[in-house]
């Protein structure tokens, strides 16, 4: 795979983390470039693992995985965006703080369910001839760039829209999710 090849696979895996990263920056309280990077680290470094991973599985056993991943991808974007509509319908409290912060869990939760397509792509590219290290690491620090990025958009929507946002980024990340159950199954057909 060359160069260009290798970008555009990259950029295109790391979409569905600058959407999540969108949603999840719009509902903080004004983040700042370091959660942002924080952020992006956390989808990076995830999303350069799992095609590593689909990669290895690939090797032994890619037709059984390429059956299931599209399905907890789906069901894992779909319970966190259920969990962000149930939160953002919520009244809020008059003195509660302002969230600065997302988990480590929430983040980790939602950058594995958005890089199991890489994982897809991963089990795929264990049948070509390519440098899985290289292509990985590309694939990693592009959804580290697109997802602090999405952060940073998301700190300048969230005031616009306030709880919306959270309601707003919980019906993206189902869009998501749903998106990558279809894909499949229009591959399948």
């Amino acid at each position: 795979m060359n160069l260009s090849a290798t970008l555009i696979l990259a950029f295109g895996m790391s979409m569905d983390a600058f959407a999540a990263s969108v949603g999840k920056g719009a509902i903080l309280h004004k983040p700042r470039f370091r959660e942002a990077f924080r952020t992006g680290l956390i989808f990076g470094c995830i999303e350069a693992i799992t095609p590593l991973i689909g990669w290895g599985i690939g090797l032994v056993a890619g037709q059984y995985v390429a059956e299931w991943d599209h399905w907890v991808a789906f069901i894992l974007l779909f319970i966190l965006g259920c969990r962000m509509i149930v939160e953002g319908s919520k009244q809020p409290e008059a003195d509660a703080p302002k969230l600065r912060r997302h988990s480590f869990l929430i983040l980790v939760t939602t950058a594995f369910a958005t890089s199991l397509d890489a994982m897809a792509v991963g089990v795929g590219l264990a049948l070509l001839q390519v440098n899985i290290i290289h292509t990985a690491m590309a694939i990693g620090l592009a959804t580290m760039i697109m997802a602090t990025l999405g952060m940073m958009v998301g700190r300048f929507i969230g005031p616009i829209l306030g709880k919306r946002a959270e309601i707003i980024g919980g019906i993206i990340l189902i869009g998501i999710g749903i998106n990558i159950l279809l894909e499949h199954l229009e591959w399948v057909a």
